[in-house]
């Protein structure tokens, strides 16, 4: 049982390097991510999905949902090794986070209003100005 642990430690280690670090950005990054896949899921649950066709639940929404997150991940590994290739101390990572927080966190938003949460529309039009942004950036 030692052994199995010690070993998940070294991959959890490894990946972090990879990462840049295990600090403030990808800790929101990676909770941001969660509790989007959570509250998708909940859409789904209760037939609101905007993704499936009649809003149920679909195995297949989810593994595409997952397979992009992941993606996301191995982007942020691309930023972190151009950062550290070209000593550009952590500009283009940051820039890869910030954009897929500002992502993740309007795909809440979007959640919570096919739910019927009632937010200020403020925070979701700030929120959409951000990815507009970001987008034309591209």
């Amino acid at each position: 049982m030692k052994k199995i642990g010690g070993a998940l430690a070294s991959v959890a280690v490894w990946i972090s390097s990879l990462l840049g670090g295990w600090d403030m950005p990808i800790k929101a990054m990676f909770l941001l991510m969660g509790l989007d896949i959570f509250t998708g899921i909940i859409c789904s649950f209760f037939g609101k999905s905007g993704a499936t066709e009649g809003g149920k639940f679909s195995s297949r929404e989810l593994y595409l949902g997952l397979s992009r997150k992941l993606m996301m991940v191995l982007l942020i590994i691309c930023a972190y090794t151009l950062d550290s290739m070209l000593n550009l101390n952590g500009v283009s990572r940051s820039a890869v986070i910030g954009f897929y927080c500002v992502s993740e966190a309007l795909s809440i938003v979007e959640n919570a209003a096919i739910l019927g949460v009632p937010f200020p529309k403020a925070i979701k039009n700030m929120l959409e100005s951000k990815r507009e942004e970001s987008e034309e950036e591209q």
